[in-house]
């Protein structure tokens, strides 16, 4: 036997024993935490097995081991074949996992664009940090803590990483304005920024409310109710919830928003593991819109909270769900912190709608099948034909009112919409592909910042734009950046790019207020949606 075989020989059934020992160690520590906040375990005092391993290895090994590396290897490893959702997160990439759940972040305040060979400042977070330094949109960041970022291969990722940092903390700017030709110099104590989770809610016409969720984190409830009543105090008399694309987060925060809709001991979702008993989540009656119209968006990405908000909607024939069947995630996990710093997401119950319906998709066939569950939904036909998609039997569920709807494998909508493909062109493929749309939308807003800062609404970004030739001038940019003009492509995407151009061009401007009611236009299920009233 070789040298190499002789070393996996002895080092293989190490790691195997490691990992079983770990699992066998995390299973008997760990316990519920019915807020949802991480728990430091400590480790036993002395006469585990997984000591007297680590002992050995570090101690006799031929070679020199790093325990710890060991141990970080081996728990992933033993995850490996539980469900998807349980994951290992390491110390050093827990903090970025959290962010968008705890809805805020340290950092200088700013949303930018790679432009050209420049950090180009899109939007100044009012009351952050740049803001109260002076920094404006427009502005270009050329240097971080003295290091130039001009022209550097730098991901979006490195350069947000060396914006962020502990609240309070000092970071030194270089910033180029335009206008006065000068780079100006300061340094800026970062602050806490909002990560909101409520992109935007608009009155779509004089009774119809719009309301989009992104994800459900530590701050959504309070963002979903600062919206509804912003909506109330405009009159709105029907409302939708958007929830396309949200990918889940906090129970706690669905629920709350489930509350608002629900009379009084109104079942909304209950929880049920093998360690955890049955848990139900009633309304309360204290529900301050028990009598608004609800419609709720969902598609093949929305899962987990947003499945249960749709689920709570469907089953106690509240509203209706319109567009796609939902991604199928029915599964709970709590977050366990170790005493590294580091995290385990912990699966431990799944959730069943009013009706009983656990909604989980099948994952015994491993994470890459389960993960590729869309895929196979899109070349079956289950985006554009309602009848494509097929539930059996034994998983039909009645609600109170007398409708039929299914477990296993995601929400049903009661209205299906197919995804829309009109409009696409390979001209368009290729506008987007390079981000080409978005850019000229910068260079457009950059060109015009002065005319521009007084427009408030979305209208007021129309009325400016209608006499420009943007379309003329993107065609020219896009040739410049290496998509050449095709007439026949542009003559058959012109909607779909004018619009996507205006939309960004009004976000740049005054943000997601102005792109959601542009883009508008092209979306066939939120249009479709207002008729089901």
């Amino acid at each position: 036997m070789s040298y190499n075989n002789k070393r996996s020989a002895i080092f293989l059934p190490i790691l195997i024993t490691l990992a079983i020992v770990v699992g066998m160690f995390i299973n008997s520590l760990f316990q519920g935490n019915s807020k949802g906040e991480s728990t430091i375990f400590q480790l036993p005092k002395a006469g585990s097995k997984l000591e007297v391993v680590l002992d050995m290895v570090e101690s006799d090994y031929v070679d020199t081991i790093s325990s710890a590396d060991l141990v970080e290897q081996a728990i992933p490893a033993l995850l490996k074949d539980l469900d998807p959702h349980t994951v290992y997160i390491p110390a050093k990439d827990l903090q970025r996992v959290n962010e968008d759940l705890k809805g805020n972040f340290g950092g200088i305040g700013v949303q930018f664009i790679r432009y050209q060979d420049t950090v180009a400042i899109v939007r100044v977070i009012p009351g952050g940090p740049s803001e109260l330094a002076g920094i404006k949109a427009g502005d270009r960041l050329v240097t971080v803590n003295d290091t130039s970022i001009v022209g550097k291969e730098l991901k979006d990722n490195d350069i947000i990483s060396r914006l962020k940092g502990p609240k309070g903390t000092p970071v030194k700017v270089g910033v180029y304005r335009r206008s006065s030709n000068e780079t100006l110099e300061m340094e800026l104590l970062r602050g806490s920024i909002p990560v909101p989770s409520v992109d935007v809610a608009y009155m779509i016409n004089d009774e119809v409310g719009y309301i989009k969720v992104s994800r459900f984190a530590a701050t959504t409830y309070f963002e979903f109710s600062e919206g509804l009543e912003r909506l109330k105090s405009e009159g709105v008399k029907k409302l939708i919830v958007d929830l396309r694309g949200n990918t889940g987060g906090y129970l706690s925060e669905a629920t709350n928003m489930i509350n608002e809709f629900l009379s009084e001991n109104k079942m909304m979702v209950y929880t049920e593991g093998k360690s955890q008993p049955r848990t139900d989540y009633k309304s309360n009656g204290n529900g301050r819109f028990q009598d608004l119209p609800v419609i709720v968006l969902i598609d093949e990405v929305s899962a987990s909270a947003s499945e249960i908000f749709a689920g709570a909607i469907q089953d106690n024939d509240r509203g209706k769900i319109v567009g796609r069947r939902s991604f199928g995630k029915g599964l709970v996990q709590e977050q366990r912190r170790l005493p590294d710093g580091s995290a385990l997401r912990l699966t431990v119950a799944r959730y069943y709608t009013p009706t009983g319906r656990c909604i989980q998709k099948p994952y015994n066939n491993g994470k890459e099948e389960y993960y590729n569950d869309l895929n196979l939904r899109f070349i079956h036909g289950e985006f554009e034909k309602k009848d494509s998609i097929h539930f059996n039997d034994s998983l039909k569920f009645t609600t109170p009112g007398g409708n039929t709807v299914y477990g296993g494998g995601g929400i049903m909508p009661d209205v299906f919409i197919p995804v829309d493909t009109s409009g696409y062109s390979n001209y368009f493929r290729d506008l987007r592909r390079k981000g080409i749309i978005y850019q000229y939308a910068f260079s457009f807003v950059d060109q015009y910042r002065e005319q521009m800062q007084g427009l408030k609404t979305h209208k007021d970004v129309l009325n400016f734009v209608k006499d420009k030739a943007i379309i003329k001038n993107l065609v020219a940019y896009a040739d410049k950046k290496g998509v050449k003009p095709d007439s026949k492509g542009l003559r058959q995407s012109r909607k779909v790019i004018e619009t996507q151009l205006k939309a960004y061009i009004a976000r740049d401007l005054i943000d997601d207020i102005g792109f959601y009611p542009i883009i508008r236009e092209l979306d066939k299920t939120l249009i479709e949606a207002e008729t089901q009233f």
